[in-house]
């Protein structure tokens, strides 16, 4: 079992990114319609004022440390947090490791043909990979019966959900056990990023932990959301 850190009333699971990978295929194998968030700074203070995202965290099977704000977090509060565990880096691991385990994946979010594309690079890095499905994040109330019963019917071991935080994490713990897929991840940008429509910061950025830096300097539009920085280490000092 884990050792889990609370961080402004989210449990967050203290991992290395071997262990999270270990506690994934451990999920995909016991099939109990898993959820897994990766939670960094900006969710973990949008929880603070959305009770229903803190609850969801909270019954998530695995939340692992996204982000160098988080891993900041724990060891603020006196705690353990060995490493940061990216989403996008978990998904790269699970992939990687997938065509000798045989596990199969879905796709689904982000804009028209952004998954599809997604789902080329992956056939391409990890040569007998399987993704049995892709469906993009545009849809309505009317089309949830039709996605569903698309993931259901293309039997999963791990969906992948980039609707953006919180409606990932929501619709998927809303569609649960419809579902019934082993594994569920909310993974933001990572199709984007797969697709080479977003790129990753440079490797010395992401350890010097300055890619959200690198992120909102590419993409003017989330500059806003940098405020949410400052925010959350004012609440963890003050928590």
């Amino acid at each position: 079992m884990n050792e889990r850190v609370e961080i402004l009333g989210v449990k967050v699971d203290a991992v290395t990114m071997t262990q999270a990978v270990e506690s994934v295929e451990k999920l995909i194998v016991a099939k109990k319609n898993s959820l897994i968030a990766t939670a960094n700074a900006e969710m973990l203070l949008m929880s603070t004022h959305d009770g229903e995202l803190k609850t969801i965290l909270n019954a998530a099977a695995l939340v692992v440390p996204d982000g160098a704000g988080t891993v900041w977090a724990a060891h603020h509060l006196g705690y353990d947090m060995p490493e940061r565990v990216a989403g996008f880096d978990l998904v790269q691991e699970l992939m990687k490791i997938s065509p000798s385990k045989g596990y199969k994946f879905f796709l689904f979010g982000s804009a028209p043909g952004i998954a599809d594309k997604a789902k080329a690079k992956a056939e391409e890095l990890y040569p007998g990979i399987k993704i049995v499905g892709t469906r993009n994040g545009y849809f309505t109330a009317d089309d949830e019966p039709e996605i569903i019963a698309q993931i259901k019917t293309s039997t999963p071991d791990v969906l992948l959900a980039a609707l953006g935080v919180p409606k990932q994490e929501k619709w998927l713990y809303a569609h649960k056990q419809e579902l019934g897929v082993p594994v569920s991840i909310g993974v933001g940008g990572t199709f984007d990023v797969m697709a080479g429509v977003v790129k990753r910061a440079p490797l010395w950025m992401q350890r010097a932990k300055l890619e959200w830096l690198y992120r909102a300097m590419l993409q003017p539009s989330r500059a806003g959301r940098l405020i949410a920085l400052p925010k959350f280490v004012w609440k963890v000092i003050n928590s």
